[in-house]
């Protein structure tokens, strides 16, 4: 494998190991919503997942931040010394302590568990909320 696909790996192993799906629209969604500079694109993502392409040490840092893995790591496939955690946003303050227990809680699953977990969810959200929150539109 190319430098740029195994960049691709890891980056959908860390989608993946986040709880996110590993689609260019999740990608393009989750990034932008961090990232400060001009907006990218999904063409831009889905060459990132492609294994087409790397992304700039700016774009590389917020994904590394966002999905909490070290950016050495997500570039290189090497584990750094040290590892960057995603900061608390101002709109996490009105989450409540249980909403935070429950994420740190999932969050320290294995992603098989986690996978599980998200499909129950998903089933209590459809019977009783009657919403599909898979977000597939099934």
């Amino acid at each position: 494998m190319n430098e740029k696909t195994m960049f691709a790996e890891r980056l959908k192993a860390a989608m993946q190991a986040a709880g996110y799906d590993v689609r260019p629209s999740v990608l393009e969604r989750e990034f932008n919503l961090r990232y400060w500079g001009k907006p990218i694109t999904f063409q831009a993502v889905r060459r990132w997942l492609r294994g087409d392409s790397i992304p700039s040490q700016d774009k590389l840092q917020v994904l590394a931040r966002w999905l909490t893995v070290d950016p050495h790591y997500l570039r290189y496939g090497e584990t750094a010394t040290y590892s960057i955690s995603e900061p608390s946003a101002a709109w996490d303050v009105s989450s409540s302590c249980e909403e935070r227990q429950v994420l740190s809680l999932y969050r320290s699953l294995p992603l098989a568990q986690r996978k599980v977990l998200r499909e129950v969810m998903e089933t209590f959200a459809k019977a009783y909320l009657g919403v599909d929150a898979s977000g597939d539109g099934e």
